[in-house]
Parts: C-alpha cells; structure tokens; sequence
C-alpha cells in the first residue's frame, strides 16, 4: 500500500489561527447564551421597566457584546505580530463586560434599574462599578486601537478601515459619557434622553425616544463603525482593483462615519427625535451627503500618477 505525503500548512497560517484572542471568543458565546436567556425573559416574565420588558435591556447588552467581542477578536487575529499588550486589554475587556453584564442582570433580578440609579446605597455601589468598568474599556480599547495603528497590515484599505473603526468607536464610547451629565433625578444623576424623562414612548427594539433626543442613537452607530468601516474595505475589494483608490475611499467613509456620529449626537443634544429632525438637522446631514459624494467622484475619477 503506497501513502501519500499531504504537505503541511505553512507555519504563518497555524500562527495566525492560534492568534484568536481566547477570552474574547468566551465572552462572545456566553453573550450569545445570555442573549437568549434574556429573549426568553422578555416573552415570560411580564414585569416592565422604564417603559419596556426588563429583560429588554440585557438582551440588548449581550447582543451588543457578541458583535464587540467576535469583531476585536477578528482584529487581534489578523494583527501581523502578536502583541502582548493588546492581548492582555482583550483579557481586561472580557473582565469588564462581565461584570457590567452581571450588574445588568442582578439589577433586573431584583426588578431594578441599573444604570444611573444611586436610590440606595446598594444601587449607588453598583452603578460606580459600572462607572469605573466603563472607563476601564474605554482605555482598554484605546491600547488595542495604538497597536493596530502602529502594526504594518499588508492590505492598506483593510488596515485603514480596522484602525478608523476602532478610532471611531472610542468616539461612539464618549457619547456615553454625555449621558453621565444629563439632568437626571437625585435618585438617577444622568439619562439617554434629552428633553424628555427616560422612559417614554421609543422606538421598538431599540427603545430611542421618539418625543425627544436620545443620545444612544450617537453612541450605538459610532461602536459599529467596527464593524461597518472593515465591511466597506471587503466590499471595495470587490468593487474597485486599484488598492491606492481603495484606501482613499475607506479614508472617506471612515471621515463620513466619524461626522455622522458627531452629528447624530448634535440632534440629540437639541432634543430632537431622530425621524423628526428640524431644517438646520436636514441642511447638516444633507451636506454631509452631498460633501461625501463629491470626495468619493474625485477619487475615483483623479488619475493616479
């Protein structure tokens, strides 16, 4: 009997499958299971809070961090060198989300809110943790995004659209911090909405208000430039050959992204609801339109020297 010699798998392929960013891939499928525990609770356990089911808002956490999650642990697995430092922030970022995600569902286990509420000493405790394990990601997140910028990735337009992702998305997590300074209660020192309580009649699923700003909508399109800016480099790939013009049409739409965000959190500030925006609202996003259009004609049109 004759056996053939497969070839093994080049040493660099091996590397950068055992890349993957372990806590990370855990934190992504215990999301996942929480997302569905909470999908459960939202048909089953009739209580309502703030407006909504309670099990509405770990749902929508846990969904969240399964995108967060899987993508940074994509971005770890391409990165060209391991680096130390960004492996140990994905570790600090896994630990972080799972005590915000614990505080979220012992909150809702006890039929209270969790964020913004400081009515007992108990509720203040948990909501300065939760405080702290914010800023804790942000900064993890920050190295993560130094290491991608300081990193050579071979494909310029993917290389560009993970760091302007990544860049972006810190923009998305300061928004958060807006809501920390709005009005509030003495018993809730902060609020997603401006101009209207918390609470009040929102958009389904994603629960935006609908008679006010809320400044969510600002915060949950800037964390999914993670997602959107690599996306629009895939599908670039396909669209245009030249990898020069790719890379300037992904710095295009990760400066369209970036302003977006700016401008979303702008309306919201103005305490307008996101479907009805006033004509100074109208005008801003219509430039931006209208400026984004004519930066993508000249890219593609300029001959490259």
């Amino acid at each position: 009997m004759t056996t053939i010699d497969l070839p093994a798998p080049p040493p660099e392929a091996l590397r950068t499958q055992a890349r993957w960013n372990r806590a990370l891939l855990a934190l992504t499928a215990a999301s996942a299971v929480l997302a569905v525990v909470a999908a459960v609770g939202i048909f089953t356990d009739p209580r309502i809070l703030t407006g909504v089911p309670i099990w509405l808002k770990p749902f929508k956490f846990a969904v969240s961090f399964v995108v967060y999650a899987g993508t940074l642990a994509w971005t770890l697995s391409i990165l060209p060198r391991r680096s130390r430092p960004a492996e140990w922030a994905g570790v600090v970022i896994v630990g972080v989300a799972v005590a915000e995600l614990a505080i979220i569902v012992f909150q809702v286990i006890r039929g209270r809110t969790s964020h913004y509420n400081v009515a007992t000493p108990l509720d203040a405790m948990l909501w300065s943790a939760m405080g702290t394990s914010i800023m804790v990601l942000f900064f993890a997140h920050l190295l993560i995004a130094i290491t991608a910028l300081r990193q050579r990735i071979p494909d310029r337009a993917i290389a560009w659209a993970i760091r302007l992702g990544l860049l972006v998305a810190l923009l998305g997590m300061a928004v958060a911090f807006l809501m920390t300074m709005q009005g509030g209660t003495t018993t809730a020192p902060g609020a997603h909405a401006v101009g209207v309580p918390d609470g009040g009649p929102g958009m389904p699923v994603t629960g935006w208000s609908t008679t006010g700003g809320d400044l969510r909508i600002g915060h949950f399109v800037g964390l999914h430039a993670l997602q959107a800016l690599p996306l629009l480099a895939l599908l670039l790939g396909r669209l245009v050959a030249d990898p020069v013009k790719r890379t300037r049409l992904v710095f295009v739409g990760g400066g369209a992204y970036a302003v977006l965000v700016l401008l979303l959190t702008w309306q919201a500030l103005r305490a307008q609801p996101l479907l009805r925006p006033d004509g100074l609202t109208l005008i801003a996003f219509a430039a931006l339109a209208a400026v984004t259009a004519v930066a993508v004609g000249l890219v593609v049109r300029k001959p490259l020297s």
